[in-house]
């Protein structure tokens, strides 16, 4: 039985090199995503959208600090985590970004809420699982993440909203109480 020793935790690389990667990829991730959101289509403007969804300038308000949060998150667990965990933790993280830019992909250039829907459903699933791996070698960078998983689960919502709006035949959502 092999001990672990230092070179067994973190990047080889060091940690710096680790944040710089998980920015990277957060970043970039980012911007594929952005690249496919065309919220002045006339596509968009004309889908029946609930009252609580947030005014357009809301969402990259949102989504640049929980972009920063998911990169600092994943670097500091990375940093954390052990060789064989570490793979699997990078693999975790890699297939969070992959769904999360393409959910923007799904919904507005291919113009499908409903599979919008399936798109959130299962970047929601991939950040729980993301979160579970963060947690084992780093609570309060798992902590960190909570308001990138409620995001996501209000994006969820917001999505069903709109999916069952859209769908042909569909009847107004009911307005809210108040």
């Amino acid at each position: 039985m092999r001990l672990i020793s230092e070179r067994d935790r973190g990047s080889e690389r060091g940690p710096a090199a680790t944040y710089a990667l998980t920015a990277a990829a957060v970043a970039a991730a980012a911007a594929l995503g952005a690249w496919a959101v065309d919220a002045d289509s006339a596509w968009y403007r004309e889908l029946d959208k609930p009252a609580w969804q947030p005014p357009p300038e809301a969402f990259p308000a949102v989504w640049v600090p929980l972009y920063a949060s998911i990169a600092l998150a994943g670097g500091r667990a990375l940093n954390r985590t052990h060789r064989y965990d570490r793979r699997r933790l990078a693999g975790s993280l890699a297939a969070n970004l992959v769904l999360n830019s393409a959910w923007p992909w799904v919904f507005f250039r291919g113009r499908s809420p409903r599979a919008g829907v399936l798109a959130t459903l299962l970047l929601d699933a991939s950040t729980a699982q993301l979160i579970r791996r963060v947690a084992r070698s780093d609570a309060t960078a798992a902590a960190s993440l909570a308001p990138y998983a409620a995001w996501c689960t209000f994006a969820t919502a917001l999505n069903v909203t709109i999916a069952r709006g859209s769908a042909p035949g569909a009847a107004p959502a009911p307005p809210l109480a108040g």
